[in-house]
């Protein structure tokens, strides 16, 4: 890996490391979901839920499409839950 790509893989990893951010990560691996709807799941704020958000769309974790009023957010690319599930094993005791 080059120096940017490192620098890539750890902005994505900082925005992951939050507890809520990785529940919307493993949510959206299931496929495209409106802001409403992982505010019901989540059970929080839809504010919170857009800021955390914006931190992994910032990162290039998400994408996102507007659709009237509605916007829905999808993983930028499945590889990142492979990445995230081969983590979890690594560090698992």
């Amino acid at each position: 890996m080059e120096v940017k790509e490192f620098a890539q893989t750890a902005t994505a990893l900082s925005a992951m490391s939050h507890q809520l951010r990785l529940t919307i990560v493993s949510l959206l691996g299931q496929g495209e979901v409106s802001v409403q709807d992982l505010n019901h799941h989540l059970g929080t704020s839809q504010s919170n839920v857009s800021q955390h958000l914006a931190v992994l769309w910032e990162a290039g974790v998400v994408r996102f499409r507007k659709d009237g009023n509605k916007v829905f957010y999808r993983l930028s690319d499945h590889r990142i839950l492979q990445a995230l599930s081969n983590l979890q094993q690594t560090i698992k005791p």
